[in-house]
């Protein structure tokens, strides 16, 4: 049974990798799913902690792909985000 620390590394995995979404809008998508999913599941107890933490590791895998994905095809910026500035 993964403990809290594995589940908290698991949580900064998923966010990490859902702000690589190039796009404002699947980043924003997928920022959202990750924390309501951990909101949803908080109160659960025993095996739905491991049936959940290992649907988190096959999330993670998708994220990184789409992640990926996202990088090789990029937007314009919205008008939305925050303009990136460079030192």
């Amino acid at each position: 049974m993964p403990g809290k620390r594995e589940v908290l590394t698991l949580y900064r995995d998923l966010l990490h990798h859902a702000y690589k979404f190039d796009n404002y809008n699947f980043r924003s998508y997928a920022v959202r799913r990750v924390n309501d999913a951990f909101r949803a599941n908080k109160a659960l107890n025993g095996e739905a902690v491991v049936a959940a933490y290992n649907d988190g590791i096959d999330n993670l895998a998708m994220l990184k792909r789409q992640a990926a994905v996202s990088q090789m095809y990029t937007f314009d910026q919205l008008v939305v985000e925050p303009r990136k500035h460079h030192a």
